[in-house]
C-alpha cells in the first residue's frame, strides 16, 4: 500500500432486498404529467413565495391581446391555447410580444431558476461531498476497521458508481473488512429514491463484492470507461461487515477518512436540465431551503415582483405562476452570471439537436441542429395541459433571447407550434445558425468526480488514481 496513503488511517489506534431492475430515472424517456392538479391555492406543505396568491383566473384569451411586433408575418402567425411570448434581441429590442406581463403555468421552466439559484450561490465549480467516517480503530495487519463505518451527504447524483469508488477508495488504504455495522444519516440518497432506508440497503450491498448486483458492476464499469480510468482499476472493489446497516445519527467520537466528491455542479445542473430531473431538481433547489428560497433568490437579483415569480416547487410540477416578461429578465440575468464565469446557457441547458435529452429530436431538421439552446417545460393536465420553451435561438442576423409560454390546450399541438414558431422568427433573421459546440456526453460529464482523502489530500488523492 502506498505509504501516502496510509495517512488517512494514522490517527487510528490498533486494537434487505430492493428492486435492483428499476432502471435510473436519469435515463427513463421523459413523461408528461397526468395527475391533476387542483386549481386553487398553494399546496399543502408548500410555502407560498410572498403575500399574493395566485390568479384564480386565467389569463385573457389571445383574441383579447395584441400581437406586438414590426415583422408582419409573425403579427399573422396564429399563437395557440391561452399562451405568452416575449423574444428580444441581445440588446433589449422587442421582436415579438404577446401576453408576456400576464402570468402563467411555465412547467419546468421553472428549473431555469433552480439552476440559476444554486449556480449564483455555490458556483458551477461546487462537489457535494459525501463523508465516509469511522469510531472504531485499524488493524493493518488483517485490513480491518474495528468499529462501525459511518456515510453522511446529500449528493443527488451519488448511486452504484459511487459506492463503488467508495469501496476501492477504502482498499487503496487497506481497508478490506468491517467488524462493526454501517451507519448511513437520513439526508442519504442514492439512485434517486426518496427513502434513507432504501438508501442505505443499496449502498450496504453495493460495497460488498458479493452482495453486488449485476446492475450495480455494470454501471462501475461503464463509470470506469467515461472517466479514462479503467486501466488503473485491476481489483474488484469490496468491503465486507460483520454487523448490518442502520440510518441514525453520527456520534461525536467519529473520525473522517475521506470523501467522495460528486462531479462538479455545472454538469450536475447540465443533466439535470437535459432531462428535465424533477428529483434532482428539487434536491437542488432543497439546498437553498426549497421552492420558496428560490423564488427569493430570483426576485432580488432580477428585480421581479412575487405577483410575477411565484413558485410552489423546485421542479415545475404542480402550480407555479410567472410571466414571460420575468421569465426573460431571469434569462438575461443568469446569461450575465454565466459570463462570469466564461460560461454560455450551452454549458448548463440541452442544445437542441445535438445533446441527449428533452430537445434531441427537436429543432434537428435541415441546417438546425445547434442553433436553440434552452428548457423545454411539460404538463399533461395541470392548468388544462402546459407546454413551455425558453432560452435563446441563434440566427445568422445574430442571437435572440426567448420565452414561449403555452396553456390551455393539446400538449403536441403546442410543441409543434414553438417547432414551427422559433424556425419562423429565426427565418426572419437569415435562418438557423448552429452555436460553436462541442457536445460532451452526459455520463462523461457526471464521471468528473473523485475522492479527497481526510488528511495528505494532494498525495492520497493521487495514491487512489484521482
Amino acid at each position: 500500500m502506498n505509504a501516502a496513503a496510509l495517512v488517512a488511517i494514522a490517527a487510528f489506534s490498533v486494537v434487505g432486498q430492493v428492486d435492483q431492475n428499476k432502471p435510473r430515472p436519469l435515463m427513463q424517456q421523459i413523461t408528461v404529467q397526468t395527475a391533476p392538479v387542483p386549481q386553487t391555492s398553494a399546496a399543502p406543505l408548500v410555502k407560498k413565495t410572498g403575500s399574493s396568491s395566485p390568479s384564480a383566473s386565467y389569463p385573457a384569451p389571445l383574441a383579447a391581446r395584441a400581437v406586438k411586433t414590426s415583422i408582419p408575418v409573425l403579427a399573422d402567425a396564429a399563437i395557440p391555447g391561452t399562451s405568452g411570448v416575449l423574444v428580444e434581441t441581445i440588446d433589449g429590442k422587442v421582436v415579438v410580444e404577446s401576453g408576456s406581463n400576464e402570468a402563467y403555468n411555465p412547467a419546468s421552466n421553472v428549473k431555469v431558476a433552480t439552476a440559476y439559484a444554486v449556480l449564483k450561490t455555490f458556483g458551477p465549480d461546487y462537489r457535494f461531498p459525501t463523508n465516509v467516517w469511522t469510531d472504531g480503530s485499524y488493524d493493518q495487519a488483517t485490513g480491518t476497521i474495528y468499529g462501525n463505518l459511518y456515510i453522511s451527504g446529500r449528493d443527488p447524483m451519488f448511486g452504484y458508481e459511487h459506492a463503488v469508488a467508495i469501496a476501492e477508495a477504502l482498499n487503496r488504504i487497506g481497508i478490506r473488512s468491517i467488524n462493526g455495522d454501517l451507519v448511513v444519516t437520513d439526508n442519504f440518497a442514492m439512485n434517486y429514491t426518496t427513502s434513507p432506508t432504501r438508501s442505505s440497503q443499496m449502498l450496504f450491498s453495493t460495497l460488498d463484492a458479493g452482495k453486488r448486483n449485476a446492475a450495480a458492476a455494470r454501471v462501475w464499469t461503464n463509470y470506469l470507461v467515461n472517466s479514462g480510468k479503467l486501466s488503473q482499476s485491476a481489483d474488484i472493489p469490496s468491503v465486507t461487515f460483520s454487523g448490518a446497516v442502520y440510518v441514525q445519527s453520527m456520534p461525536g467520537n467519529v473520525k473522517l477518512l475521506f470523501s467522495h466528491e460528486s462531479a462538479p455542479m455545472r454538469e450536475i445542473v447540465k443533466t439535470t436540465m437535459c432531462y428535465s430531473n424533477n428529483f434532482l431538481a428539487e434536491r437542488l433547489g432543497d439546498m437553498l431551503g426549497g421552492a420558496y428560497a428560490v423564488a427569493r433568490l430570483v426576485q432580488q437579483n432580477t428585480g421581479v415582483q412575487p405577483s410575477e415569480f411565484y413558485l410552489q416547487t423546485s421542479s415545475g410540477l404542480g402550480i407555479n405562476r410567472v410571466t414571460p416578461s420575468a421569465m426573460m429578465k431571469l434569462l438575461r440575468t443568469f446569461r450575465n452570471e454565466l459570463s462570469r464565469y466564461k460560461m454560455t446557457f450551452a454549458d448548463i441547458m440541452p442544445v437542441a439537436g445535438v445533446d441527449k435529452g428533452t430537445l434531441e429530436r427537436r429543432f434537428d431538421t435541415d441546417f438546425a441542429p445547434g442553433s436553440v439552446v434552452g428548457k423545454t417545460g411539460t404538463l399533461g393536465q395541470t392548468d388544462s395541459g402546459v407546454s413551455s420553451l425558453a432560452g435563446e435561438m441563434n440566427t445568422r442576423g445574430g442571437t435572440l433571447l426567448f420565452v414561449i409560454f403555452n396553456q390551455r390546450g393539446s400538449v403536441a399541438r403546442f410543441r409543434s407550434f414553438q417547432n414551427n414558431y422559433v424556425s419562423l422568427i429565426q427565418g426572419q433573421f437569415g435562418g438557423p445558425a448552429s452555436i460553436a459546440y462541442t457536445p460532451v456526453s452526459l455520463e462523461t460529464r457526471l464521471a468528473r468526480s473523485r475522492i479527497a482523502f481526510a488528511n495528505n489530500q494532494e498525495g492520497s488523492r493521487a495514491a487512489a488514481g484521482n
